[in-house]
């Protein structure tokens, strides 16, 4: 017996070992390739990364300003999460058109419904562009020095790199600007909403799931990328076609075994693996309580004002469920950095640090002060991250109203102007009055005052007294600390607080009155104190940047034989690893996929985030999974061991063939401390598996048009198992008997 056991846990351990990094993919063939092949990748670095020909890269995008997607036909396709597409969605939702409720399916391209200002951006190429920019620096430069060469240098670069071309360009540092390496990239403009299910679907579980394991959800939504007949990007017309990508994915129906590698390709957005402890320590005792204090306020307010009206539902869905989803992630980062020990771990690595350091003359000549920098620092930031966040969390992104007087201070500072531009302020005229008419479509001035009034008085009530504005400390002691009196003042008396007013406003703009609003004075005092305030940290952050620069360069030195990989920039990279289970806790075990029959055990008619669709359990009842089941059950979650943080939202999952198998959309509770320490034997990557999407395409929504675009890989399948429609599916595809 014991035997046995010991043989189960060496076969554990060798499928536990969970492979770190979220890996520049033009750097795959030098770091990372051998490893890759050991653990199951069939394809070549040239299949995955290429300049000069096709390959899985090039069907990869970065979708919008923060997920990612992936191209999946001949014709444009896009596949991401559905709380990706969740307020492109939103914003087409109506009370007779509730898509949110409904799901939405475009059976003809006809159909597909335009999204302004949303884009999808590829990857062409990458470019290491270090030793342009650090040939042009020194040791003797003061880092607000050596920033202003490095932009100069930047702009050079990102500018002869798209010259001729169309392109956007961008120089990214790395390893806190010791790298850099450029991204140039062809960003599409007309990109259309083809499918969404119901959010009993595609946000099942919602709050009480977010970020938890097991996980019932079908998170996926389709987009299509349009461009110009030439094929360029265009922006939005109905004489635009359909996108014909260099690449795009095949869809694998074969499933997967416990321990099968997985790889994913996206844009994580950001991580600090090489964080300091002082950073830990102030992420644990200040940032995330505060973030997590404000938000809660204002997602009390919005849910209660959510839950008496469908109509404010629809209109602040996206804003509510953008504040949960790090609100949760903040109690969870919190919860997982003190679990984990991680203040204690970096303690230990800045001890090794300072011993290495120390033994030789010339690394302390050149790594000496990083610590005590960084130490210093933070000493100071320290003071002022209360005000920071409260700035950010309860001014800017409070109530709507001030995030709205904000966005005019451009047509002020024109308008002000000792020689005012015609052309500049209409050009800004014309912008705000887009924004003005997109804020009002999803807004309810009743739930804007009381979150004006809550966010004020949680301000005026934390943030020290001497960081506060004076014109602000003024106003609530004339109002004898009334917040509610105050922010009814504000709307009573300010154009801000109604469309008609600001549009007026925009037809005939004055700076005289702009700058008697109430709404715009009250938050440029606020801006003009946080300006205070920051400067007063200038000295500190550069001190802290010059202290990260040198300890990361001294890590990467004092562990010559460890493979560094860069923090997450939100810029394209690949992380692979195994399909895995895990042990949470003690006598606890997770396997490593869920079924539909786990939604079904979830369901509650009497809580929204768990009611389910009755066609979704007519299907369930009849076992009616078409080609998507497998031995009777139908599969919806996965779990890989794989490296993701915010911004691989609708990632592709893919296997060692670079064929679909899921789309990755959250991380696991239990890990949540991973974008500053990642815990090998607990963080997983959550994903939903690809039959599931293709079965609610297919046998939920009937939607035989976008299975018909598909390219799948041979799959296994009986007659008996195929009807109409998995015939029609079949007719592009390899059948293995």
């Amino acid at each position: 017996m014991k035997k046995l056991l010991i043989l189960f846990f060496v076969l554990s351990a060798a499928f536990a070992r969970a492979d770190e990094g979220m890996w520049l993919p033009m750097l795959i063939e030098r770091l990372n390739y051998v490893d890759m092949q050991k653990e199951g990748l069939k394809l070549t670095p040239e299949e995955i990364y290429s300049v000069n020909h096709s390959s899985l890269k090039d069907a990869i995008i970065q979708f919008g300003n923060g997920c990612t997607g992936e191209m999946i036909s001949s014709q444009g396709l896009v596949l991401t999460n559905h709380h990706c597409g969740y307020g492109n969605i939103q914003s087409h939702s109506t009370i007779e058109h509730d898509y949110l409720a409904d799901g939405f399916w475009a059976m003809r391209m006809e159909e597909e419904l335009p999204n302004e200002g949303l884009t999808a951006r590829f990857l062409v190429r990458i470019e290491d562009v270090t030793q342009q920019i650090v040939s042009q620096l020194n040791d003797g430069m003061t880092e607000g020095d050596r920033n202003t060469k490095i932009n100069e240098l930047a702009n050079v670069i990102e500018k002869k790199a798209v010259e001729g071309t169309g392109y956007d360009a961008r120089v990214a540092s790395f390893f806190s600007g010791n790298e850099f390496y450029l991204f140039v990239y062809e960003v599409f403009r007309d990109v259309r909403l083809v499918g969404a299910p119901p959010s009993s679907i595609g946000k099942f579980g919602a709050d009480t799931d977010n970020w938890m394991w097991p996980r019932h959800t079908g998170d996926f939504s389709m987009f299509r990328v349009y461009a110009g007949a030439d094929g360029k990007p265009a922006d939005y017309s109905k004489d635009n076609v359909p996108l014909k990508p260099k690449y795009h994915l095949t869809v694998s129906l074969n499933g997967y075994e416990r321990g099968d590698f997985a790889m994913i390709m996206g844009y994580p957005g950001s991580t600090d693996r090489y964080l300091t402890s002082w950073g830990v320590r102030l992420a644990i005792e200040t940032s995330n309580p505060t973030i997590v204090d404000i938000r809660a306020k204002k997602l009390a307010i919005m849910r209660k004002d959510m839950d008496a009206s469908r109509e404010i539902n629809i209109k602040y869905a996206s804003k509510y469920a953008g504040t949960s989803n790090y609100w949760k992630y903040f109690i969870g980062q919190t919860r997982g950095l003190k679990r984990l020990k991680v203040l204690e771990k970096k303690q230990k690595t800045e001890a090794e640090f300072r011993d290495w350091v120390n033994a030789d003359p010339a690394r302390k000549a050149r790594y000496g002060s990083a610590l005590s920098d960084i130490q210093t620092a933070y000493e100071t930031i320290s003071d002022y991250a209360l005000q920071r966040w409260y700035f950010i969390e309860a001014v800017i992104r409070g109530g709507e109203i001030m995030g709205l007087a904000n966005s005019f201070t451009g047509l002020d500072r024109e308008l002000s102007a000792e020689n005012p531009s015609p052309e500049k302020i209409n050009r800004i005229k014309e912008m705000l009055k887009k924004s003005v008419e997109k804020h009002f479509k999803n807004y309810n001035q009743p739930t804007d005052i009381k979150l004006l009034e809550a966010m004020l008085q949680m301000y005026y009530e934390n943030v020290p007294i001497a960081q506060q504005p004076a014109d602000f400390r003024t106003l609530v002691d004339k109002n004898n600390e009334d917040f509610k009196k105050i922010a009814q003042k504000i709307f009573d008396k300010s154009m801000f607080a109604d469309q008609t007013s600001v549009m007026a406003f925009l037809d005939n703009p004055s700076a005289k009155k702009l700058e008697k609003d109430p709404a715009f004075t009250l938050v440029k005092s606020f801006m003009e104190q946080y300006r205070t305030n920051m400067k007063n940290m200038e000295a500190a952050n550069e001190q802290l940047a010059r202290g990260n620069r040198l300890f990361v360069a001294g890590l990467r030195e004092m562990q010559p034989n460890r493979t560094f990989y860069p923090d997450a920039n939100s810029t394209m990279r690949l992380t692979y690893g195994q399909i895995l289970d895990y042990y949470p806790a003690d006598a606890v075990h997770y396997n490593h996929y869920t079924t539909l029959a786990g939604v079904m055990e979830k369901e509650d008619p009497s809580n929204w985030e768990f009611v389910v669709p009755e066609k979704l359990k007519q299907l369930f009842k009849d076992k009616d999974y078409g080609p998507y089941g497998e031995n009777g059950e139908l599969m919806v979650g996965f779990l890989s061991n794989t490296d993701i943080t915010g911004g691989n939202s609708g990632s592709p999952v893919m296997n060692g063939k670079g064929e679909l198998i899921g789309i990755a959309f959250d991380g696991n509770w239990e890990a949540m401390s991973g974008d500053i320490a990642f815990e090998p034997e607990l963080q997983r990557t959550i994903s939903v598996d690809i039959r599931y999407v293709m079965f609610i395409v297919d046998k939920y929504a009937g939607a035989q048009n976008i299975i018909d675009e598909l390219t799948f890989a041979p799959v296994k399948v009986t007659r008996s198992e195929a009807d109409v429609k998995s015939e029609k599916m079949l007719q592009n595809t390899d059948v293995i008997d």
